[in-house]
């Protein structure tokens, strides 16, 4: 950490690190302690901040070396112009420039500072030269900053940061040159210009599946129902609303991918009749006549060459029937099913508890996990697939 206003945000980005399982020790500059007391940080780490290149109390005699072989990623968050300057220029006359001299773990920063400074040449100039030799960055992004002023400059959010770490750490290329659709999130449809039929996905698995893909080289296209999630980075996002808009955006990707996971929670049914104007409440209730949105999935299982289509079923019972039934009828090479009934499963939460059923019918049980962990496991799923293809 070194000294800028964005190190509060710091904070939530230990938090978060934590909450993914990561080991993390905690570097801060003189500066960086005018702003956040390093008791913070001790606490949220379970480790004792370092602060001093030279320290009594610091458990091996040359710290900066035993810090700079310790890690898997050395993140700088934030990131102050001082700091990248340093860096950018060899100088080691601090802990935590000298960590990052001696360390050979990737680094990644995350700049923080006033927009003029960001935009300096020399600032520009750092950052390009420090890119060139392998440094990643995230961000800045544009908001308010400590002046008052708005601009480019702020620290990018904790998740972003974090997510940068999963992405720096876990990258691979064993999709590279396969190209994946991944439908995502609810869709909606209009009862009247107010109402509207939707259902309760918030699109959370549909989104870790895009997102692994990608960090697993793939090209990626999400196809993304209405929803809360910010857009993964390096995702081409298409934004539809109805199944009749989701259809036409993947039906016109289909012939370009290899690879198809419909993870959205399609509407099984429209109005047949939408009203041009708001229907008035009376005593006498309302009856809406519904009609069927057709399974656009069951055309394209009919249509497909070599790609791999996989399709989810959400249950509330004869789970695993139901869900053969399913890949039959769509022609799928992998269905995953969910349990609504069973806890930790279903919609707005952030794990799952899913069968993996393949066309041989072979069924696996995956015990709960995270979101992102289950997608991980379908994409192995589908890496046995492509094999040969």
């Amino acid at each position: 950490m070194t000294g800028g206003i964005a190190a509060y945000k710091s904070v939530e980005l230990l938090r978060r690190l934590k909450t993914m399982g990561a080991e993390v020790r905690v570097v801060m500059t003189a500066s960086a302690r005018e702003f956040v007391g390093p008791l913070t940080f001790e606490a949220l780490s379970g480790h004792p901040v370092q602060t001093e290149m030279f320290s009594k109390e610091a458990a091996s005699p040359i710290p900066h070396i035993a810090l700079a072989h310790w890690p898997d990623l050395v993140v700088i968050a934030p990131a102050t112009a001082n700091t990248i300057g340093r860096i950018a220029s060899g100088l080691a006359d601090d802990l935590l420039s000298a960590v990052v001299m001696a360390s050979t773990a990737p680094v990644l920063l995350a700049p923080a500072m006033e927009t003029d400074m960001y935009r300096n040449p020399i600032v520009t100039e750092n950052l390009s030269r420090l890119r060139g030799l392998g440094y990643r960055t995230v961000g800045p992004g544009t908001g308010f900053l400590a002046s008052g002023g708005e601009g480019i400059g702020r620290m990018s959010e904790p998740e972003e940061i974090a997510d940068a770490v999963l992405d720096t750490l876990t990258s691979t290329e064993e999709f590279a040159g396969r190209r994946f659709v991944v439908t995502a999130g609810r869709t909606e449809e209009d009862i009247d210009p107010v109402r509207f039929l939707t259902n309760r996905s918030t699109g959370k698995m549909g989104y870790a599946v895009a997102e692994c893909a990608r960090r697993r080289g793939a090209e990626v296209t999400l196809v993304s129902g209405p929803t809360e999630l910010s857009a993964p980075p390096g995702v081409e996002v298409v934004k539809v609303r109805s199944v009749a808009q989701m259809r036409e955006a993947v039906v016109v990707a289909f012939p370009e991918t290899d690879v198809l996971v419909m993870a959205a929670a399609v509407l099984d049914f429209r109005a047949r009749q939408v009203a041009t104007s708001k229907i008035k409440k009376t005593g006498a209730g309302l009856t809406l006549e519904l009609a069927p949105t057709g399974d656009f999935l069951v055309e394209l299982g009919k249509i497909k060459g070599e790609q791999i289509l996989v399709g989810f079923a959400m249950e509330t019972e004869n789970g695993v029937a139901n869900a053969q039934k399913k890949l039959e009828a769509k022609n799928l090479d992998l269905i995953v099913l969910n349990d609504l009934t069973v806890e930790g499963a279903g919609f707005a939460v952030d794990t799952n508890v899913v069968t993996l059923i393949d066309r041989d019918g072979a069924a696996q049980d995956l015990p709960k996990m995270s979101k992102r962990e289950v997608a991980d496991r379908i994409l192995d799923r589908v890496k046995e697939k492509l094999k040969g293809k």
